[in-house]
């Protein structure tokens, strides 16, 4: 079997639209190639996203009020419902070729869950799968929710891990299935090294997902584009 790269690129915070163009990017030329795969982590300015199974009322703020709080609205191809991106949360978009021997699209998000499980181990957080219910969870409510879109079995969107997240954010939409929402610097208590997150995002993927550490590329950037 031809061996897996994995490039890893830290982008820093990049506007949801320069972000949905590099994620189709990238697709087109995973599709095309079969060679690498890429794994974006970065944070979004305030976002508002709502995917395939989104409701009109979803989000609870009137466009007056989302303009003064300084929030964007997409309608996306991704599975779920209604979420929120914002700074202090740690998001990654997986792209990746599943054929010839992931085509499994459950076995793929039950991946991305035991990738964040096994991080919020690292740091001391006992996190969780529920019965029924797609993310990771805590005693305290959910900390990642995971919405991903499969073509020719190459993925993009992926998952959104609260980090230091301003929570206060969510009260204004109906997030995914109405889970109490929590972060993990709510359940240190303390603020946490978004750098020391990527690590270990990295780390488990790679280990899950079972790339090759030979040949394999990490890629740094700053990318700031509200």
């Amino acid at each position: 079997m031809q061996q897996r790269c994995l490039e890893v690129r830290a982008l820093g915070r990049v506007g949801y639209a320069n972000a949905l163009d590099l994620q189709k990017e990238l697709e087109s030329e995973v599709i095309a190639e079969r060679k690498s795969d890429y794994l974006l982590l970065l944070e979004h300015p305030h976002t508002y996203t709502l995917g395939r199974r989104s409701k009109g009322d979803g989000v609870l703020a009137t466009a007056e009020m989302l303009s003064q709080m300084g929030v964007e609205t997409f309608e996306i191809n991704r599975g779920g419902r209604v979420t929120y991106h914002g700074p202090g949360q740690l998001v990654g978009y997986p792209i990746i070729s599943l054929s010839p021997d992931r085509e499994d699209v459950h076995r793929y998000v039950r991946e991305i869950e035991e990738v964040l499980i096994r991080t919020m181990a690292d740091f001391d957080i006992d996190a969780f799968r529920i019965e029924g219910l797609t993310g990771v969870h805590t005693v305290e409510g959910k900390v990642a929710a995971i919405g991903v879109h499969l073509k020719r079995w190459v993925t993009t969107h992926g998952f959104a891990l609260n980090v230091n997240t301003d929570l206060s954010f969510y009260d204004s939409i109906i997030a995914c299935e109405g889970e109490p929402v929590t972060s993990m610097d709510r359940l240190l208590g303390r603020e946490v090294d978004m750098a020391q997150v990527e690590k270990r995002i990295e780390a488990n993927f790679r280990d899950v997902f079972e790339y090759e550490s030979v040949g394999a590329k990490a890629v740094t950037a700053d990318v700031v584009s509200i």
